[in-house]
């Protein structure tokens, strides 16, 4: 009888350590680091994917804003203080042309505009409303 229940806890102790390799086989992280895999999913830039991205963003921002000082200087020359007018149909018709134009620029310049998402052309849309309204403020006081 006492062979038999050591032979009984023998099985149960090599079932607990088959059970607790297996819990660890299945936990044990993947190859690379440490890293857990749906991080994977999103890419790294390398230092020259991050560098170019970062003076792509500077000339989007210094045309969107030249455009935007240009619309601004053009609505005070011709509108004056624009009362006769109804502002928000000049602020679309801007909007639009400097769409257009810096659909032209842009590739002039080796920036994709194939590449730009919505986020992207709301931000220099927004930048050329701002800059076009800054300065046409400043110049009517």
């Amino acid at each position: 009888m006492a062979e038999a229940l050591e032979k009984a806890e023998q099985a149960q102790q090599a079932k607990m350590e088959q059970a607790a390799r297996q819990a660890k086989k299945a936990s044990k992280e993947p190859e690379g680091k440490g890293e857990n895999p749906k991080k994977k999913l999103i890419k790294e830039k390398t230092p020259e994917e991050k560098a170019k991205a970062h003076k792509e963003g500077i000339i989007k921002t210094l045309v969107a804003g030249a455009l935007g000082i240009l619309a601004g200087a053009l609505s005070f020359y011709q509108y004056g203080a624009g009362e006769d007018r109804i502002w928000y149909v000049l602020l679309t018709i801007i909007i639009i042309l400097t769409y257009y134009a810096q659909r032209l620029i842009y590739p002039g310049l080796k920036i994709s505009t194939k590449e730009f998402k919505l986020k992207d052309w709301f931000y220099v849309e927004f930048i050329v409303v701002d800059f076009c309204l800054v300065t046409w403020t400043l110049l009517l006081n």
